[in-house]
């Protein structure tokens, strides 16, 4: 029996994650820092380990997971969400024979690098905005010919974001927090998850944000935008990219999508894809597929999508519109056979909701602050 280490269990797309690999007759376990989760509450997953948090020490961290490997006898390490720009670090310090599904860190943190990511799309002759580092003439210039984006290089869930209207000074450039200036696409915002195996784009999600916590999706609604697809093919061929990949889009009035920015990691998109066969696509390096695609076309997080419709009726905007998505969306993690993890949810969120609450920031920023990589 091949067993599968996940290295967080704390998101949905975790416990997605450990009911495909156990259903494809794989032993799962997880290794997470905040010990009980989501994911470890599942009847899928045969034990969970509790680790340091990457951002108290990046050693501990990979010494507790090469741990688990070597006395669990793991074959595959599958990283999960942000943690995966630690975790792709495993390589070269895992037994011979045990798996890693992700890139050379190297090659991982360049793309999570929102500048290495769009010089690496220039490269490849691919739509991304005009970019430009912060403090420098070309941002400058780039701020006075119009709407820009500014953001750090090193961020997620929208972390650090601005969005400045043209003419409006630009900060002041930090170095130990360097950014990006970016020119502002007009357009929808798309976002998408891929499986790819040696550079073969094996199965690609797009999707939208229907209900919003701040910069990340709750709700979303799966789309088709073959245009994307294009884009992704050409760039996964072009790294030759194994592991997950994701990026976010803008398709502007004219249907040409540009890239905003790439996750080298997986996305909610993997929601949309029956689990069974998102295991069988990262076991089988030679899978043809297809990765079946569930039959709901929206999906929501339950918990974050009532939190954000009570705030729509505090605040008295866009509640009506929040209230029929909760209640006619289908949550990703509520599973009949096996529904300990939406029942126990609030418990294995307490963590979460608890920063949530004392910080005053929103679940996206909160969920991955400690297992981000957020510097050089």
């Amino acid at each position: 029996m091949t067993t599968v280490l996940l290295t967080l269990g704390r998101l949905p797309k975790a416990l997605d994650l450990a009911r495909g690999f156990s259903k494809a007759g794989c032993r799962v376990l997880v290794a997470e820092p905040y010990g009980w989760t989501l994911a470890g509450a599942s009847r899928h997953v045969a034990r969970e380990f509790r680790v340091p948090a990457p951002a108290k020490g990046k050693a501990a961290y990979l010494a507790a997971l090469t741990e688990i490997v070597v006395r669990e006898g793991v074959d595959l390490v599958v990283p999960v969400s942000e943690e995966t720009m630690h975790v792709a670090h495993l390589r070269g310090l895992l037994p011979p024979g045990t798996g890693l599904f992700t890139m050379p860190p190297g090659e991982v943190i360049t793309l999570h690098d929102k500048s290495g990511f769009v010089r690496a799309a220039e490269a490849m002759g691919l739509a991304v905005p005009q970019s430009a580092p912060l403090g420098t003439a070309e941002a400058e210039a780039l701020a006075r010919g119009g709407p820009v984006v500014v953001k750090p290089v090193f961020s997620c869930s929208g972390r650090g974001l601005s969005i400045l209207r043209g003419g409006e000074p630009l900060p002041p450039a930090n170095p130990g927090e360097p950014a990006v200036v970016q020119r502002f696409v007009e357009g929808r915002e798309h976002s998408t998850c891929t499986i790819a195996q040696e550079g073969r784009m094996v199965a690609t999600m797009v999707y939208r944000g229907a209900v919003m916590s701040g910069s990340v999706a709750v709700a979303f609604e799966r789309v088709e935008v073959p245009a994307i697809n294009a884009w992704i093919e050409r760039f996964v061929a072009g790294c030759g990219w194994s592991g997950f990949i994701s990026f976010d889009f803008i398709v502007d009035a004219q249907g040409v999508p540009f890239a905003i920015e790439c996750n080298p990691r997986a996305t909610s998109g993997v929601h949309f894809w029956e689990p069974e066969d998102i295991a069988r696509a990262v076991l089988e390096p030679a899978w043809a597929g297809p990765v079946r695609v569930r039959r709901h076309k929206a999906l929501q997080q339950f918990y974050a999508c009532l939190t954000e419709t009570q705030g729509a009726m505090l605040r008295g905007k866009g509640f009506l519109a929040s209230l029929k998505s909760l209640v006619t969306t289908r949550d990703v993690s509520w599973d009949w056979r096996d529904p300990w993890p939406f029942v126990s949810m609030i418990g294995t969120s307490w963590p979460i909701i608890w920063q949530a609450i004392t910080k005053g920031a929103r679940f996206g920023e909160v969920a991955t602050q400690d297992v981000g990589w957020f510097e050089h």
